[in-house]
């Protein structure tokens, strides 16, 4: 709690002792060890713990200072809900004997790494196939498990779960994409706050973002009324981590706000609704630096992209520009280098770079020497 109410502050177990000693007479022995002492002292522990569990009702009491499933209950007064975590989907390219038959829910896996102590990722077919005359197959998968631990990269998932004769050999070809955990305690709260302060009322702005926040995956939203004449909407995505959303995020957002089918939306009538995706925007940043004695130019362009990406989140969709100076500051928070030169951010010097609306701006390429 920022505040406390008087009567909850230094309610200690020693002050609490201590002002019950006050009121027994002088004359009595209140020396610690005697009777009274010991009497009271178990008494001032209980009392001291009843102001303990008072200040967490307060705590559980505000939103600002609640957390979990009591978060959840104050949410859930404004007609919030906690997103939850999504599948990772992609697609498995088999090869085999040709017409071998893929019921829906073959099991396919990640292999489990034994030093990094990472387990497997199952992956099951979301629908059945066969292989085509050169005994190969593009096939749609689902993680089994729900979260971000589902979006392996290109070439991970190797393995054969379920018992199926006639496929040799399994591979993503691409890495599997939009997994997320369940909403997180800040996200929530952010969503309670916007909704709170800034009430959706009748389809304005405010109630297109917090309707395509309130869809799992979706990280950060824009919206633009009039954006093609009257009557039209265009709302842009980004994912969790950022980026552009995946093509599912953005079908699930349009067909809860305006359902490409005509069915009955979210968005009142009339409304001309368009999702789309953010369009990203890559920064390249190149330089020439002076390193420390003992530091690999490898490790320090990893510290570089790690801290670049950083900046470039907390810009997405509240900030159009990438300024050069913040850039230039990244490199010199890094203990490992000395200078730099020559620093270019998509090959201009000393120049911001600015998003148009709907624009993200995303890590590039970094060439350090």
């Amino acid at each position: 709690m920022a505040v406390l109410p008087e009567y909850l502050t230094d309610q200690t177990e020693e002050n609490i002792r201590a002002r019950m000693l006050d009121r027994i007479p002088a004359d009595v022995d209140k020396s610690e060890g005697s009777f009274v002492w010991d009497a009271i002292a178990p008494s001032a522990y209980e009392l001291f713990n009843s102001a303990v569990w008072a200040q967490e009702v307060l705590r559980r009491g505000f939103a600002s200072t609640t957390f979990g499933g009591y978060l959840d209950l104050r949410c859930e007064e404004h007609g919030l809900t906690r997103r939850p975590a999504v599948t990772a989907a992609g697609t498995v390219r088999l090869n085999g004997v040709p017409g071998t038959k893929i019921p829906a829910g073959t099991l396919f896996a990640t292999a489990a790494d034994p030093v990094t102590g990472s387990s497997s990722i199952e992956f099951a077919t979301s629908k059945e196939a066969a292989l085509d005359e050169q005994g190969t197959a593009e096939v749609d998968i689902d993680a089994v498990v729900a979260g971000s631990a589902g979006n392996v990269a290109a070439g991970a998932i190797t393995l054969i779960v379920s018992a199926l004769s006639g496929v040799r050999s399994v591979t993503n070809e691409a890495a599997t994409t939009g997994g997320t955990e369940t909403e997180d305690d800040e996200s929530l709260l952010a969503r309670y706050s916007a909704k709170v302060k800034s009430p959706g009322t009748s389809g304005n702005k405010a109630d297109y973002i917090q309707w395509a926040l309130s869809v799992p995956g979706v990280g950060g939203v824009q919206v633009a009324p009039l954006w093609d004449g009257p009557g039209t909407v265009k709302v842009t995505l980004l994912d969790e981590d950022k980026q552009a959303a995946s093509s599912k995020i953005v079908s699930d957002v349009q067909e809860l706000i305006a359902p490409s089918n005509g069915g009955e939306g979210l968005a009142p009538i009339g409304a001309i609704v368009t999702v789309a995706a953010s369009t990203e925007v890559p920064i390249h940043i190149s330089a020439k630096l002076t390193l420390a004695t003992g530091t690999t130019m490898d490790t320090v362009k990893a510290v570089i992209e790690e801290g670049v990406q950083a900046y470039l989140q907390q810009l997405a969709f509240s900030d159009p520009l990438v300024r050069y100076t913040r850039i230039s500051a990244i490199l010199l928070d890094i203990p490992p280098i000395i200078d730099y030169k020559d620093l270019l951010v998509n090959g201009l010097q000393n120049v911001n770079i600015e998003m148009a609306a709907g624009e993200v701006a995303v890590l590039g390429e970094v060439n350090v020497s």
